[in-house]
């Protein structure tokens, strides 16, 4: 008998045990990008992603358990993200997915995610395809759309005189959607006006020197600019160069990212209007709690839209497990539907039921040099609800369910 009390009271403690282990479990979350191929956006929105799970799991984590995310790099092609993608899922125990910043890569997993039923979060993606035309029920999107980003340009444009545009932009799916946009929008704003040179250089393999050819013999009265990276480098130094900018109004989506400025240094051009992110110059809030947190925990970093998008994306994915109380997807799409997010570094946001697509909005602004490097003045966040289509037309857009 006393034997038998023995063994029981051991299986007893063994039973404890592993159910102290599995009480204490993470959640896993699956994280899709472009570490080589993009690191200027990538290693921010690593950084930004890592401070806000350390943060979660040092206040007790989400449903009593850690977060743990599983990052993997996808090379930039959209084949490699999907085979990444199922192994998270599968092998790996993932409960989503997130990640991705090129739209065609953003696009293949969110083609994946519908397939097999799987939720992916696109933290960066700006072609809005991704909520709208090839929109499904498993696929959220965080960043402002490139509808709403185009359409705050545009607005600005339609105060000035300018009537005669031309427009850059790189040949795939964010590039597209980002010149449509801007046309569509001001044109509405100012029926006059007229498109007279688009240019299309490939991703990443500008030609600078025959793409600003070609917009000075277009003599456009301004320049819509959707470059980025180092073919925004190529594009401003070329441009500068051969007095391509000299009196016209250029409009610049991203350009004011520092990801982008910031490499340009004492060459960053003067005077666009674009959106961006003037970290520098936030004063109090939510952004301003960020960004000293962010340069508290990497003090030779400053941040980047990518450290927010990383950083408000774990935010996002904590506050559907806990609205879910659950990692089962069911659960989690339902929690998704019109989902509050407090107090990120963009204030507080939601995902629209209506698409999927979050309130973040975008910051607005005008280039200048200080102290040898570019920044935004004069800039203002933006609300994006505004400037969003109407529902009416985006359920027009989205397949039926």
């Amino acid at each position: 008998m006393k034997h038998l009390k023995t063994l029981m009271a051991a299986a007893t403690a063994v039973l404890a045990v592993a159910g102290s282990a599995q009480a204490q479990e993470s959640i896993k979350i699956g994280d899709i990008n472009h570490y080589k191929r993009l690191a200027a956006f990538a290693e921010p929105y690593k950084k930004g992603l890592d401070l806000a799970v350390q943060q979660i799991n040092d206040a007790g984590g989400v449903l009593g358990r850690p977060l743990e995310v599983i990052s993997r790099d996808d090379n930039g092609k959209p084949g490699d993200a999907v085979k990444i993608a199922e192994e998270l899922m599968t092998r790996d125990g993932t409960v989503m997915l997130t990640g991705s910043i090129l739209s065609n890569v953003g696009l293949a997993i969110s083609s994946l995610a519908a397939e097999k039923g799987y939720i992916y979060l696109a933290a960066e993606p700006l072609a809005d395809a991704l909520v709208w035309e090839s929109g499904n029920p498993y696929t959220f999107r965080l960043r402002t759309s490139t509808h709403v980003q185009a359409a705050m340009l545009a607005e600005e444009a339609a105060k000035t005189d300018a009537v005669r545009y031309a427009t850059i932009a790189p040949n795939y799916a964010y590039g597209t959607a980002a010149v449509a946009a801007f046309k569509e929008i001001l044109t509405k704003l100012k029926p006059d006006v007229e498109f007279v040179a688009e240019q299309w250089p490939a991703l990443f393999k500008i030609d600078a020197g025959a793409e600003v050819q070609a917009l000075e013999a277009a003599k456009p009265d301004a320049i819509y600019n959707v470059t980025f990276g180092t073919d925004l480098q190529k594009f401003v130094r070329e441009g500068s160069t051969r007095g391509l900018f000299e009196g016209r109004k250029v409009y610049g989506l991203l350009t004011g990212e520092p990801e982008y400025l910031d490499p340009l240094g004492e060459e960053s051009p003067e005077g666009w209007f674009v959106t961006g992110y003037p970290w520098y110059g936030l004063e109090d809030g939510p952004g301003k709690k960020f960004v000293d947190e962010y340069m508290a925990a990497y003090p030779d970093e400053t941040p980047k839209v990518g450290s927010i998008v990383g950083y408000m994306t774990i935010q996002s994915i904590a506050a559907a497990l806990t609205k879910a109380g659950s990692t089962d997807t069911p659960a989690l799409l339902a929690a998704f539907e019109d989902l509050q997010v407090p107090n990120t570094p963009m204030g507080d946001i939601m995902y629209r039921g209506l698409d999927n697509q979050s309130t973040m909005g975008a910051y607005v602004g005008t280039t200048a040099i200080k102290d040898g490097k570019g920044v935004m003045v004069d800039w203002e966040y933006k609300n994006p609800v505004p400037y969003m289509p109407s529902d009416e037309e985006i359920k027009a857009k989205r397949p039926a369910e």
